[in-house]
């Protein structure tokens, strides 16, 4: 059966996780599932990311996978220097 959390309440609780304290022991004291505040914490999360954000994110990412690219061929190139394949 589920059963609603209050807003306060549930402020309360990731408030308490986040200031580090363990979510199983919360989830005790306010008689829930940890995998509750797990699910709170996510949905908090990953909906707060701004637009501005996530293009930058990509835009780093895609400068580090083109590094890697760099650094994968010049890794070639030397061990084919040396003679190994």
């Amino acid at each position: 059966m589920k059963t609603t959390v209050a807003k306060e309440v549930k402020e309360k609780i990731l408030s308490k996780v986040k200031a580090g304290e363990s979510a199983a022991s919360v989830a005790e004291k306010f008689g829930i599932s940890p995998k509750t505040i797990y699910g709170w914490l996510r949905w908090t999360t990953t909906n707060k990311v701004s637009w501005v954000e996530h293009i930058k994110l990509k835009k780093e990412n895609q400068v580090l996978k083109e590094i890697i690219g760099v650094l994968s061929l010049e890794i070639e190139k030397s061990k084919k220097k040396r003679g190994r394949f």
